[in-house]
């Protein structure tokens, strides 16, 4: 090979550029991989409105609650909880399929543009639907569809980013899900107030059609926007872009050329399955995202404070404003110290201090308090009362994307990722499954026993989280006295604790 020497010119890099045998110099490779990064994400963020609309289409259902949907469509007792934990059945059932068939075509810019049109459709048609089976049928095949964008979005992530990148990046897309819970209320309660009656339409059902339709919309871009994986994008990359992009993957799993194709699919399907790490993730998942089934209920639970339609939808948006600056400025410091369980676990933290304040009193200031953020705002816009308050349940959805970001640098090579990650969300849907089932209306206003099971589920993943952490240690520390007692000098993989 050929030795580059850096001169500061833009002329001497475009020579690299078109060399692929030429060796960078470290200078000339910071250039050249700072435009790459800056190019993926530029592409990267289409999926943050991509995962927006998944939010809302999914949680447009407790906001036509508010205005008539469980009274037109004759639902009693628990069959308004079925009708959305039935969602995450079908979630649960698609999403290591899905990414397994991602994977093997290569083209998630054509795979997952498709979902999000299909899922779009079957939102779109929730609106004309006429009682329980109907309601049931449509939730059920939007979970069924909508199952192929986060893991596939998470796995796409983690072919393309480092692991000192890539917290970050998982980050500020499940800051899309936060964004989605402000705007998505904000997008109801106008449609909702302004839409009753329409062309002889309750106004609920004008919420699934306009919300279906902008997702059919925004997908379309997807098919230009999106990348493929490095190893089959063509076109907007130079070719030393593209094979920069390539091995940086192999650096970050400590492989060489070749190496990544090792491992078949149905390999790693097995080694996925067959690893703790990646049951022992689920399982903290699940019991996160139980202590966050709150979010489903929220337009409910601010409902309980006693204010009309217009103010309950508008005051559910506030804390997840909040929250997403709160997770940007979380997980860059995770991504800076390289550390993911204390900062997975402290939100958590901020979220039993919530539960306890929403269980303990039914004070309007307090529960709003508890279901928010830690900031100071005056509710004189919403109400007749001044009074500076203090968020605290919506910092806890902060947790669960470090501890994703965290699962993505636990499990390699690539095909045991696609499946591990499929699995870890798929497995964590059980606690979205049993979430709405503990928030009965019968627990209501105070809903105790409620908060009671989320701050069980909280502390109980609080627990795992250290125990993960310890034994990834113990695992590091193994690896190192292995490399010792074979005079390795480069150092293998390391996990991030």
């Amino acid at each position: 090979m050929t030795s580059f020497k850096h001169d500061d010119t833009s002329s001497d890099l475009s020579k690299v550029e078109h060399d692929a045998d030429v060796e960078m110099s470290a200078e000339d490779r910071r250039r050249l991989e700072k435009r790459l990064v800056r190019k993926v994400d530029l592409r990267m963020s289409y999926l943050i409105i991509i995962y927006i609309l998944n939010i809302i289409d999914r949680g447009n259902t407790p906001a036509a609650r508010l205005r008539g949907f469980e009274r037109d469509l004759g639902l009693h007792g628990t069959q308004y909880s079925t009708v959305l934990s039935i969602l995450f059945v079908g979630y649960i059932l698609m999403q290591i399929p899905s990414n397994m068939f991602m994977n093997y075509l290569g083209k998630p810019s054509i795979y997952l543009p498709v979902c999000t049109i299909l899922w779009g459709v079957v939102s779109a048609l929730t609106g004309i639907v006429q009682n329980f089976g109907g309601a049931v049928a449509c939730r059920f095949f939007l979970g069924f569809i909508e199952a192929a964008f986060l893991p596939g979005a998470l796995f796409l992530l983690s072919k393309w980013y480092k692991r000192d990148e890539l917290g970050l990046r998982v980050t500020i897309l499940f800051c899309a899900s936060f964004i989605s819970s402000a705007f998505g209320s904000v997008l109801a309660a106008g449609i909702l107030n302004d839409m009753q009656g329409k062309l002889g339409h309750a106004a609920w059902r004008w919420l699934f059609y306009i919300e279906g339709a902008l997702t059919i919309f925004f997908a379309i871009f997807g098919f230009f926007i999106l990348p493929d994986f490095p190893e089959t994008s063509l076109g907007w990359l130079t070719l030393a872009e593209k094979e920069l992009a390539e091995k940086r993957m192999l650096e970050e799993a400590c492989l060489k050329k070749g190496d990544e194709n090792v491992v078949s699919p149905f390999q790693g399907f097995l080694q996925a399955i067959t690893d703790w790490k990646v049951w022992w993730l689920s399982m903290i998942m699940a019991l996160v995202q139980l202590s966050l089934s709150f979010m489903t209920f929220f337009p409910t639970l601010t409902a309980t404070l006693g204010f009309d339609l217009m103010k309950t939808l508008l005051l559910c948006a506030p804390p997840w404003v909040l929250t997403t600056i709160g997770a940007f400025l979380l997980t860059r410091h995770s991504d800076a110290t390289q550390e993911r369980c204390w900062h997975t676990i402290t939100p958590l933290v901020f979220g039993i201090i919530g539960s306890i304040i929403a269980m303990s009193t039914m004070n309007t200031a307090a529960r709003y308090v508890s279901l928010s953020v830690t900031f100071h705002i005056y509710l004189q816009t919403f109400s007749n009362f001044d009074l500076p308050f203090r968020f605290l349940m919506a910092q806890s959805p902060m947790g669960p994307a470090i501890t994703i970001a965290w699962a993505v640098t636990s499990i390699q090579p690539a095909n045991k990722c696609a499946v591990g990650i499929a699995l870890i969300n798929a497995f964590s849907q059980l606690g979205l499954v049993a979430g709405p089932y503990a928030w009965d209306k019968s627990w209501g206003p105070s809903y105790r026993k409620s908060f009671g099971i989320c701050i069980a589920a909280s502390a109980t993943s609080i627990i795992m989280s250290i125990i993960f952490r310890q034994r990834l240690a113990a695992l590091n520390r193994k690896a190192e006295e292995e490399e010792k007692s074979r005079g390795q000098t480069e150092p293998g993989y390391r996990y991030l604790l």
